[in-house]
């Protein structure tokens, strides 16, 4: 009998094809998440120095508020011209183009004029618009595999850049001199690392296919196949779906504006309200990538939904209540839930899609429709706040739509898809007791 010993076992060496294709998958998803990054620090930096803007420039509340609120309904309104401008550009070419334009925008707020800070504010949004829209059919097309991991990731990338902005803004402004113009300018330089390491996946050229009569690019979708948004707007799980994102949005942005003014009204100096708005998107980031991958595995389905919804209620009230003397406790909390909500609502856009022409429909209209509501919220707040003189009724306001909010997460946790009738094909087996 031959001796097995003396046979020298095989090794393995994956072929180069393979190394090639694990290392651009590697650059792909770096490259998302860097994108990712550069979602939040534009509109996340002006929160902790917006009683700054407001002495500086004369503004009431109202009106400064408007820097934060044009952000969120241009997230909204530009939306829905992705679709049209993915078929033209293709969507990586088109997500590097969104770096480009939100470099600008956000150095236009370095020119002393007044019309270069709106403006380019308004640019910024309208290219952080069409980018929400394009990352989850970019994550459906690109890890189908890894849809759970992906949309966990770029959950944390988004409150990750929301802490560091917010944490950063305020000593940038000291190290300027006081000057809040160049540390809201400088949130420009992320925006331009992103476009330079995109910009190999931007320029490669695919190919180009030839449909009805014109050429067009190889990773530009084409109508045929797509769902109508007519047909969506009509759908109980597409409806649902957007509810839910625009609704935490809106507790979202209305807590980014105001809960540094909040703090500084109940004594908290400008500089720790600012760190405690980024410290609240640190537990944020523990819900944020962990909450799609437990959402998979609980039942009932709207279980999570539930328990986001309790934990931005009880922050909330914490913060009307007794805003200084609790608050590391009610950032705790709010980061803790509004982390898991922003996951569950990006998860669900993707989970109900059967496939990434159906993630890029839905996800136009629940960012589309979803942002348009959510800017109600930074200026409704403003108003409110205004006319009473107080935080207690617009704190009250918020509490009464997270109600409604729950009700929408829970309809759209249900397993199925968007126009389909039955449970999703990819629902998860439910665990038995």
């Amino acid at each position: 009998m031959t001796s097995t010993a003396s046979v020298p076992l095989p090794v393995t060496v994956p072929p180069p094809a393979g190394r090639r294709r694990v290392l651009a998958a590697w650059y792909v998803g770096a490259g998302l998440l860097l994108i990712a990054i550069n979602l939040r620090m534009g509109v996340a930096s002006v929160g902790p120095v917006l009683t700054a803007i407001e002495r500086s420039l004369h503004l009431t509340p109202s009106a400064a508020s408007l820097l934060t609120t044009i952000p969120v309904f241009a997230f909204g309104a530009f939306a829905f011209l992705t679709p049209v401008l993915t078929r033209r550009v293709g969507l990586h070419r088109l997500l590097g183009l969104t770096m480009a334009v939100l470099a600008l925008g956000i150095a236009l707020r370095f020119e002393p004029q007044g019309w270069a800070l709106y403006g380019g504010t308004v640019l910024a949004g309208a290219a952080i618009a069409v980018a929400n829209v394009l990352m989850p059919a970019a994550i459906k097309s690109d890890f189908a595999h890894r849809v759970g991991l992906m949309m966990g990731l770029y959950s944390t990338m988004l409150f990750l850049s929301a802490a560091v902005a917010s944490a950063s803004v305020v000593p940038l402004m000291v190290a300027f001199g006081g000057s809040w113009r160049p540390a809201l300018a400088f949130w420009a330089l992320p925006a331009v690392l992103a476009f330079l390491v995109w910009l190999p996946r931007a320029l490669q050229n695919p190919g180009h296919v030839r449909v009805a009569g014109r050429n067009r690019a190889a990773d530009t979708p084409s109508e045929a196949g797509e769902p109508r948004m007519t047909a969506l707007l009509r759908d109980p799980v597409a409806i649902a779906v957007t509810g839910f994102m625009g609704l935490q949005s809106l507790s979202y942005y209305a807590f980014l504006t105001w809960a540094p003014t909040v703090l500084q009204d109940a004594g908290v100096s400008a500089h720790t309200a600012g760190l405690m708005l980024a410290y609240s998107s640190l537990p944020g980031i523990l819900t944020g990538i962990a909450g799609p991958a437990i959402a998979r595995r609980i039942r009932p389905s709207w279980v999570p939904v539930l328990v986001v919804v309790v934990l931005c209620m009880a922050g909330f009230v914490g913060l009307a209540v007794a805003p200084a003397a609790g608050a590391w406790v009610w950032m705790t909390l709010l980061g803790l839930g509004q982390g898991g909500a922003i996951s569950l609502s990006l998860s669900y856009i993707v989970w109900r899609s059967p496939d990434a022409r159906h993630t890029a429909h839905v996800s136009t209209m629940a960012q589309g429709i979803g942002y348009l509501l959510a800017g109600l919220g930074p200026l409704g707040i403003g108003l409110l706040h205004t006319a009473t003189g107080g935080w207690t009724v617009p704190i009250g306001v918020l509490l009464a739509l997270l109600v409604v909010q729950g009700f929408a997460g829970a309809a759209a946790s249900r397993d199925r898809h968007v126009l389909a009738r039955g449970a999703a094909p990819d629902a998860p087996t439910r665990v038995s007791r």
